[in-house]
């Protein structure tokens, strides 16, 4: 797929998310306007995966887990876009009994969630845990998921890291959503990560960076992580993005982690995006 569709589509993911969060005065549009782009990418070219028959096992397909789940508008703005559900069923977002929940929640089984991922720390080893089963069942497919940067201060992603290390879980592609913002203020200012890379290479990945608002450079560096696979190593990407990306101000705070726009905020971002796939 050409660079300007993905691109295209990615803006009207964006038109969906500040609108779902907007609806209901709650949900996280910061995180998910910075992933649209990714996720976009991941679901409409990377990935082999078949939303007309989605199935929790997943046999022969890609899988993909949200592990920072409080990012769930662009998840299923980019799910009900790629055909997993019907795109009107994200105007429930976060209401009374929707499968649309604030955190994607398997128990309402909505197609396309294969993890509750409320709770950060987790789809790490979900994923690690689903690599494991292609590999015994002969199964060639790869495993992705998706991390925020300041999910990775907690300890359970660091011993599904050094696990998978261990045991050459090398099917698996990790993505870590590098912002720099948390719920707080600045990963640097609430607990530093340091030298991300140089951290993830002391526990035995492969290393790989891209910008995650270049369709070009993450088409490129997605591939290269894809041939490292194989060959005895887990990968994973540090993407550079911005929170709030595509809305002027929402970018460069992290006050957008977890606010909703109110109508005229709302008014104003989507005269910034373009409705590219007709809103619903």
């Amino acid at each position: 797929m050409e660079n300007l569709e993905l691109e295209k589509i990615a803006s009207q993911v964006r038109r969906d998310i500040l609108r779902m969060v907007s609806e209901v005065n709650s949900g996280h549009p910061g995180g998910s306007l910075g992933c649209a782009d990714f996720l976009t990418l991941l679901y409409f070219e990377v990935m082999n995966h078949n939303p007309k028959d989605f199935t929790m096992d997943g046999k022969y397909e890609d899988l993909f887990f949200l592990s920072n789940g409080h990012i769930s508008p662009v998840w299923y703005s980019v799910l009900a876009r790629a055909g997993y559900f019907p795109v009107a069923d994200l105007g429930t977002f976060r209401k009374l009994s929707s499968k649309l929940q604030g955190h994607p929640s398997t128990d309402k089984k909505l197609p396309g969630i294969r993890m509750a991922s409320g709770s950060l720390g987790q789809g790490l080893s979900v994923a690690i845990g689903a690599a494991l089963t292609k590999k015994l069942n002969g199964d060639k497919s790869l495993v992705y998921c998706l991390h925020g940067d300041g999910e990775l201060q907690e300890g359970q992603i660091w011993e599904a890291a050094m696990y998978a290390a261990a045991n050459k879980v090398d099917n698996v592609i990790a993505t870590i959503d590098y912002n720099g913002r948390q719920i707080d203020g600045d990963v640097e200012t609430v607990l530093s990560l340091g030298n991300l890379g140089q951290k993830w290479q002391a526990f035995g990945w492969e290393v790989l960076e891209m910008n995650g608002h270049d369709m070009q450079d993450m088409k490129n560096t997605i591939s290269k992580a894809q041939a490292l696979c194989g060959h005895g190593k887990p990968v994973v990407i540090i993407m550079k993005t911005e929170m709030g990306q595509g809305v002027d101000f929402m970018m460069g705070s992290h006050k957008w982690h977890g606010v909703a726009p109110n109508p005229e905020q709302l008014a104003n971002a989507l005269g910034q995006l373009e409705e590219t796939l007709g809103d619903y």
